[in-house]
């Protein structure tokens, strides 16, 4: 398995990351940690292609995306996703795999966006992602800006995933939130 580090260079709490990196470590998951940045195309390709998956941490989505536009390592994952590679995010790990990271400004505060001013991101999915989702805090947000969006919207808390697998999709930990 790869772990893709490298969001978490732009986040300021690394709590999340540390469990993660704790989790896999206790359970002997055989884990090579991977940072984009400085990475090229091919080396990426020669990592991943000998991994069966990659996981993308959380972190800093902009910092992200930036790394994967600089590093090439978008063309490698659509290259190697249906050779069997399975790709798997966390948070900002997740909000890259959709068309777009808009989602991902919706609740920010002002942050640093490392200079990204185009949102469009990986398009691994159909639609794109609010994650961390708190019903209490997020769901007049979520009524007022889910509309402003040219694409579907799907809802997760921190205990749900989405399992897709050749286009057919499975909520994990829940039912799908929906707002209407």
């Amino acid at each position: 398995m790869s772990h893709v580090i490298t969001a978490s260079k732009g986040a300021r709490d690394l709590a999340y990351f540390e469990r993660n990196r704790s989790y896999f470590r206790d359970n002997h998951f055989d884990v090579e940690e991977l940072d984009l940045d400085g990475k090229k195309e091919d080396e990426l390709r020669d990592i991943l292609s000998k991994k069966e998956l990659v996981y993308v941490e959380g972190g800093n989505t902009f910092y992200l995306l930036a790394s994967i536009r600089r590093s090439g390592f978008e063309h490698v994952i659509k290259e190697l996703l249906p050779k069997g590679l399975v790709y798997m995010g966390g948070s900002a790990g997740s909000y890259v795999a959709c068309p777009s990271i808009e989602t991902s400004t919706w609740k920010e505060k002002v942050r640093d966006r490392f200079g990204v001013t185009d949102f469009t991101a990986m398009n691994l999915l159909p639609f794109l992602l609010f994650v961390h989702y708190k019903p209490e805090e997020h769901q007049e947000l979520l009524r007022e800006k889910i509309h402003s969006t040219s694409h579907s919207v799907r809802i997760l808390t921190d205990e749900q995933a989405i399992f897709i697998h050749d286009g057919k999709e499975e909520f994990l930990g829940g039912p799908e939130i929906v707002l209407s």
